[in-house]
């Protein structure tokens, strides 16, 4: 007899009895001493949790250190899933826990947290199953400096892998936007300002040339993404870098979606063009950005209590200013679920084109 519900939330099941095993890989000192830590070198891959299914990870911590400016850039946190050849995790290591702008800083929601000091304990509570095999790789893409690695990757393995349980995936890109040319002065009359055309004017029927965070096949559920925006556009007229319209297809429809939004600040589910710093469990601004939104912000978005299920395919868009007009620098880090095989993530680019941009 299966016990009777009793609502929802974290602590719901903690009262149920299972026939489960629990493990960890972690960086302790194999010979009894202290150097609790893995020496990665430049270029160099180290394998650090190697677990036989079916079971899922359950908790990954991590906390790095490197001499080498910006390494969180250039250390790619990777997971294979069933001897996959292609990852479902490829992700710069700093990128996946909300260094969007390659700095550390204290940062907490359910899923993904950043803990002290100054936000280098790195947290993650999203379950990653596996039917027969999973494997957790870093690889260090440093220039010259050695990193040093401390980890648990907590896990616990089942008796069984239920048919209806979809894999962990996540993906970092990246783009340089192109948006529209500034509008020269003029001395015929218009009806709105020079910056109000570049901001607000426009119509966009297509979503062909928003900024695209998630492409994927298969079947499964987005469950979020971490969002960063690095404003390149250097004046003092009003310069938000919102006003996107956030466009999700699903299974192949055309615009408009089924799921299309009224702007960024929106889909983030806060208002009014924000940069207070605000860190609640599903939604928040790790990075608010400097004055008149300038430098770089970051912003998340998690759908725990409301996955978008696709059932063949889903692209995940948003527009970079309205219409597509804004020229930023925008990275994102997307998390879903999903039926094996994947559709190959896009090559992950070199290091030279991963660094920010200085501010």
């Amino acid at each position: 007899m299966n016990y009777p519900f009793i609502g929802t939330g974290a602590l719901k099941d903690l009262m149920v009895l299972k026939d489960h095993k629990r493990g960890r890989f972690s960086s302790y000192d194999r010979s009894g001493g202290n150097d609790d830590r893995l020496h990665i070198m430049p270029g160099e891959k180290k394998v650090i949790a190697d677990i036989k299914g079916p079971g899922a990870i359950k908790h990954i911590w991590f906390t790095l250190d490197s001499k080498e400016l910006l390494f969180l850039k250039k250390v790619i946190f990777r997971a294979y899933w069933d001897d996959e050849s292609s990852p479902s995790i490829e992700v710069p290591i700093g990128d996946f826990f909300g260094a969007g702008s390659g700095k550390t800083t204290n940062f907490v929601s359910l899923p993904i947290q950043m803990s002290p000091e100054n936000g280098k304990g790195f947290n993650c509570w999203f379950p990653m199953p596996f039917r027969d095999h999973g494997v957790i790789e870093i690889e260090s893409q440093c220039s010259s400096q050695e990193l040093l690695l401390y980890y648990y990757v907590d896990y616990e393995l089942w008796k069984d892998f239920p048919n209806n349980i979809g894999y962990f995936h996540s993906q970092w890109r990246r783009c340089i936007c192109k948006g529209m040319k500034e509008i020269q002065p003029s001395n015929e009359q218009r009806p709105f300002t020079r910056n109000e055309e570049f901001e607000f004017v426009g119509y966009n029927t297509t979503g062909e040339k928003n900024y695209v965070l998630l492409d994927a096949e298969g079947k499964g559920h987005y469950v979020g993404c971490i969002y960063t925006v690095h404003n390149l556009r250097n004046t003092s007229e009003w310069n938000w870098y919102g006003e996107g319209d956030d466009m999700i297809f699903i299974d192949g429809e055309k615009w408009p979606p089924s799921l299309h939004g009224t702007g960024t600040e929106d889909y983030f589910n806060m208002a009014w063009c924000p940069q207070q710093r605000y860190l609640a469990p599903y939604h928040g601004i790790i990075y608010g950005g400097g004055e008149n939104w300038s430098g770089t912000s970051t912003l998340y978005r998690f759908h725990i209590e409301d996955p978008i299920y696709f059932e063949k395919s889903i692209r995940v868009t948003i527009e970079h200013g309205h219409n597509n007009q804004r020229y930023d620098d925008i990275s994102s880090v997307v998390y879903w679920y999903q039926t094996e095989p994947h559709k190959k993530f896009p090559d992950l680019p070199d290091v030279l084109n991963r660094l920010p941009f200085p501010e």
